[in-house]
């Protein structure tokens, strides 16, 4: 008779297998261990739960401000899937490998509805060896006292790639404190020009071991001159100088951004799939 086994929420006595699921493939897990390495895995702290059907090495799902399924069976995705459909939906997004992204979406759709967007198929890169671009010497961590000025390329950026502008529906205040967390821990980085960005980027997700890098974003009167492979190059150089792999991913229909990231050094490690919910 198959044995099954129910969905278990994990807890603090869970930690070291949990950390240890994490490394296996640090750049895939990169958004999970960075708030599970920050925060540990009590939810209250987490912000969010971290699931298991059987064994943490076998499957591991977040839940919170985001949906990120990071292994796990066929049975598993359903058993996830069922876990939070049970409840009013919190996440604003499903995001990691597609195969188990993929599953787990077409298991909640019939309940969640229509997304805005899907993504079935966003290049995974990592830069494992050494850049092969020189890094834009003017490309630096942006300044608190410039929040104001590299705010307006981060909406341009946002909305230009997701397709909602971020300010929301409280004037920016949340968007705004979200955008000086990342300028205050030295993950926002720009190249200005007469006091305006021209090109932007942030590392979104710091663990132990990886640094995922996300908002690149070239000013539209600069594309075209190669700001956007030297500004990505200089990015990852910070990663890397924190001795870290700088990690993205990517849209695979953005043939213009690709050919930047290869121009750097970056290779394709794996597939992730994105859902973005209403």
């Amino acid at each position: 008779m198959l044995k099954t086994h129910s969905v278990r929420q994990l807890g603090a006595r869970d930690t070291t297998a949990v950390l240890r699921a994490l490394d296996r493939d640090p750049v895939v897990s990169c958004m999970v261990a960075a708030r599970v390495q920050a925060h540990g895995v009590d939810p209250n702290r987490l912000q969010g739960e971290l699931l298991t059907q059987g064994r943490v090495e076998d499957s591991l799902c977040f839940s919170g401000v985001n949906l990120v399924p990071l292994s796990g069976s066929p049975q598993a995705v359903r058993a996830f899937s069922d876990r939070v459909r049970r409840r009013p939906r919190s996440c604003s997004s499903l995001v990691g490998p597609a195969d188990l992204v993929m599953a787990m979406w077409s298991e909640l759709e019939g309940t969640w509805g229509a997304a805005r967007d899907v993504r079935p198929e966003q290049p995974l890169l990592a830069l494992t060896g050494a850049l092969r671009h020189a890094p834009d010497p003017l490309v630096r961590p942006v300044q608190m006292h410039e929040l104001d000025v590299y705010l307006p390329a981060a909406v341009a950026m946002f909305t230009e790639e997701v397709g909602v502008d971020p300010r929301g529906s409280d004037g920016g205040r949340s968007y705004r404190h979200r955008v000086a967390d990342l300028i205050a821990g030295g993950r926002a980085w720009a190249r200005f020009e007469h006091g305006e960005v021209v090109f932007k980027a942030e590392i979104g997700s710091v663990s132990a071991l990886a640094g995922q890098i996300q908002g690149v974003w070239v000013h539209p009167e600069w594309r075209g001159r190669g700001l956007g492979a030297a500004g990505t190059a200089a990015v990852a150089a910070g990663v890397q100088a924190g001795g870290r792999v700088p990690s993205l991913y990517v849209n695979d229909f953005n043939a213009p951004a690709r050919a930047a990231y290869r121009r750097v050094g970056f290779t394709q490690v794996g597939t992730f799939a994105t859902v973005l919910l209403h």
